[in-house]
């Protein structure tokens, strides 16, 4: 089998631990923030000449969560409630023979800092660390298809309502409540469970939040600082 190898460029850094809680595309939650931090061979100035010119940008990156040594040409989309199997190339699951995803985001700034030059962006869909292997402009006229059909998922989901009692969203910090409070009217839970009894737990930039959710509202029960290990 040919056989070919990419390097990694850059990596984000989001509020995302862990994959839980992360939106199931980019552009859902426009409120969250990340910073994409070059490797050292890459932070070169001259590479992003022209780049603030662009609003928005495609960033091409790996599940690194998700690699496995094999695949399968079948997966259970979420979307379709995990009970039904389409192909994977139908798909945007993360189980694919190169793990590969594609996300656009809105370019906010870039910021000089001891690291290079750091690019700013908003409503990624990346957990924390991950790898990204090349970042495009996205250009209008050429990516925008309104006319296009979606498939088996035409449309995005609806928000769920947020309950977040007051002493409780004091404790996050207020330049990220209105990212988090978007991350959970997406509803982060496995589309296959429906328990309204159950708690979920998710971690959020340093912070630990659990929450349930019953008839269309997200509930939030606890707001703690994330315990380490």
């Amino acid at each position: 089998m040919e056989q070919h190898s990419i390097k990694v460029i850059a990596r984000i850094r989001s509020d995302f631990k862990t994959k839980f809680g992360v939106p199931r595309q980019s552009g859902l939650v426009e409120a969250l923030r990340a910073r994409i931090v070059f490797e050292p061979e890459y932070r070169n100035a001259d590479a992003l000449r022209g780049i603030e010119g662009f609003s928005h940008l495609w960033l091409i990156w790996q599940f690194s969560g998700a690699v496995r040594g094999d695949w399968s040409p079948t997966v259970r989309p979420p979307r379709l409630g995990g009970n039904e199997r389409m192909g994977v190339f139908a798909t945007r699951s993360p189980f694919r023979p190169n793990a590969l995803g594609l996300s656009c985001v809105r370019l906010e700034g870039v910021e000089q800092t001891a690291e290079g030059s750091v690019l700013l962006v908003s409503g990624a869909d990346l957990m924390d660390g991950t790898p990204i292997y090349d970042i495009k402009p996205y250009l209008p006229y050429a990516d925008c298809k309104p006319e296009a059909s979606g498939g088996f998922a035409p449309q995005r989901g609806e928000a769920l309502a947020v309950d977040f009692p007051a002493a409780l969203l004091s404790r996050v910090p207020e330049d990220k409540r209105d990212a988090l409070t978007g991350v959970l009217a997406q509803d982060p839970r496995p589309h296959y469970q429906s328990d309204p009894q159950r708690v979920y737990g998710m971690e959020f930039a340093g912070l630990e939040v659990r929450f349930r959710v019953a008839d269309g509202v997200v509930h939030v029960a606890e707001v703690a600082e994330e315990r380490d290990g």
